[in-house]
């Protein structure tokens, strides 16, 4: 019997749900949702948090503040309720209600940011906000994720060899792309596995991590309006960009089977569904890992006059597109430079039955 006394303690990263009799096709979706912060980024909040005690950058004194679209936010909420820190969260509008709601019924203060910055995003004015509080008073300690190696470090030393002890024969793994974090975590792992795994980024249309132009982004998590400071592209294979309209035609579809999953987990889905469809005749062994669950989403992804408002009455028609493979950008990432180039075929596996873990 488990028995914690602190929240952050208690992980269950060790669940996969097989999407198959869903969609049609084979892949394991590692759920990273359940814990007390709802989202994978409790592993990356706690490696940042414990690494700053470490170095004695973090005193009883000091106030946590961080950028956040609002899941790290969470987390770093229950860490600094748990550990005895005053935790400020700067937010923006798209950071959903409920997200704001929960921090603060943790102890925090959340700011939220509604002015859009110079390349139409919030980050920017998020940023600059927290730097001028930091210069305003020393007290306060930035964490900085979009910089800060514990963001990797957490998925290198947990996530990567969490699946790889599950998944000994896994060819390739589809990771979503924010401050790439979780994705630099687990491909400089696999990176040096024992057998070649295809490191597939999932990425908001939209979004500037892999360059391109930005674009509207209403779903919070996934993409960034700048190029995250982490991110070295020769340790991913390919890149795949999914409309929001996807996204939210995914989360429906699970949501139907009983799976309620968080805008980030349908955008990787849907890009991994998409992948799989244009390599439907090679055989793999494929997981996709799941950031967040869908309680914080209610009222935007699952909620129907949002949806139409933002998106229009017809988005949820169609939800079969996320399994013919066609409209799908695939960016190729790494040293190749034909940003607008198809993705690569994969080198071919021996034909033969599906393997299971």
């Amino acid at each position: 019997m488990p028995v914690i006394s602190a929240p952050h303690a208690f992980n269950e990263s060790q669940l996969y749900v097989d999407l198959e009799p869903i969609f049609g096709r084979s892949l394991y979706l590692k759920c990273e949702g359940f814990n007390f912060a709802g989202s994978i980024k409790l592993k990356a909040a706690v490696e940042m948090v414990e690494s700053a005690e470490r170095e004695g950058v973090l005193l009883p004194s000091s106030i946590l503040v961080e950028s956040s679209s609002g899941n790290l936010g969470v987390a770093l909420s229950i860490i600094a309720a748990s550990k005895g820190y005053r935790f400020l969260c700067v937010t923006d509008s798209r950071c959903n209600l409920s997200t704001r709601l929960l921090m603060e019924a943790l102890g925090s203060e959340v700011h939220v940011i509604a002015d859009l910055d110079a390349v139409g995003g919030f980050l920017g004015a998020r940023i600059d906000y927290v730097r001028a509080l930091c210069a305003s008073d020393d007290r306060y300690v930035w964490l900085g994720q979009y910089t800060n190696p514990g963001n990797w470090r957490a998925h290198y030393h947990r996530t990567a060899p969490e699946i790889a002890g599950q998944f000994p024969r896994l060819d390739v793994l589809f990771v979503g792309a924010g401050t790439t974090g979780t994705l630099m975590g687990c491909a400089r792992f696999f990176r040096r596995w024992h057998r070649p795994v295809r490191i597939v980024a999932v990425d908001a249309a939209g979004s500037v991590a892999f360059g391109g132009e930005p674009g509207r982004r209403m779903i919070p998590g996934l993409g960034m309006s700048m190029r995250p400071p982490l991110l070295d592209e020769s340790l991913v294979d390919e890149v795949i960009r999914v409309e929001e309209a996807d996204t939210i035609r995914t989360c429906h579809r699970l949501a139907r089977r009983g799976f309620l999953f968080g805008g980030s987990t349908g955008t990787v889905v849907s890009g991994a569904m998409r992948w799989l469809a244009e390599h439907e005749d090679e055989d793999f062994t494929a997981v996709a890992i799941a950031p967040d669950l869908g309680e914080r989403y209610l009222d935007t992804i699952y909620q129907t006059n949002w949806l139409q408002d933002l998106y229009g009455d017809l988005v949820l028609d169609g939800d079969d597109l996320v399994l013919d493979g066609e409209d799908t950008e695939q960016v190729p990432a790494g040293p190749r430079t034909a940003r607008t180039a198809r993705a690569q075929k994969p080198v071919p596996r021996t034909p033969g039955h599906r393997r299971r873990p």
